[in-house]
């Protein structure tokens, strides 16, 4: 048994969290993925009437397959309960998250959220921040931002996919993932990368997790 067997028992136990008439907030990744397909089976046995809403088209698209009625964050006035995936959990419980390119999205969302439930598998756990951080930017505003990372300490390196070609989130903005080194005040570096002009969305989460569900060797899992 892997990892991936306990992320699908986690999904599952995640499922207690979930109430007949709520909206649920559906985050991307791996851990999410799993959770939406989870989530899915769970309201049509309980014959619950909830609806989601989703921080990405990958998945939107899994939750239309499920059969789950589906709303925009625009269309809503809160969420009850969100469920997503990180891609680092520090001791602090900050979380980083956008390396989908989905960050504004799930931040929205877990700022919109009565309880936030992050799920993720024990590797993504440490001490401090030592990952790139993935930072929004208007595709106008590149030289600058990067400009300004550099004064913050950091190394922005402009995220591409394919043949060089720049990655565009689908809000139609540029990535742009930066170096710190180890983030021992990821608040404060947070608050600054969100003054500079041209960004529109820092991977430094600041509203923490309610509830951090943490997937181990052997299909086990613990909430921490």
């Amino acid at each position: 048994m892997s990892y991936d067997d306990a992320i699908e028992a986690l999904s599952t136990d995640a499922l207690k969290f979930v109430k007949d008439d709520f909206v649920v907030g559906l985050g991307s990744g791996r851990a999410a993925t799993a959770f939406v397909k989870s989530l899915s089976s769970f309201i049509k046995i309980k014959n619950y009437n909830i609806k989601g809403v989703p921080t990405s088209l990958q998945i939107k698209l899994i939750a239309e397959k499920g059969g789950i009625p589906l709303a925009e964050a625009d269309q809503v006035d809160h969420i009850d309960v969100v469920f997503d995936g990180a891609d680092q959990i520090d001791s602090q419980r900050f979380v980083i998250k956008g390396g989908g390119g989905a960050l504004l999205r799930e931040n929205m969302l877990f700022n919109l959220a009565k309880k936030v439930i992050v799920m993720a598998d024990k590797s993504k756990f440490v001490k401090n921040f030592t990952r790139t951080v993935p930072v929004e930017v208007h595709p106008q505003a590149r030289n600058l931002v990067t400009n300004e990372i550099k004064k913050l300490g950091g190394k922005a390196e402009l995220r591409s996919i394919d043949r060089g070609y720049p990655f565009f989130t689908e809000n139609g903005n540029i990535i742009l993932d930066c170096n710190f080194g180890v983030i021992k005040n990821p608040k404060m570096l947070s608050q600054k990368i969100k003054q500079v002009t041209g960004v529109i969305e820092s991977g430094i989460f600041i509203k923490k997790p309610d509830v951090i569900y943490r997937a181990k060797a052997g299909g086990k899992f613990d909430i921490v």
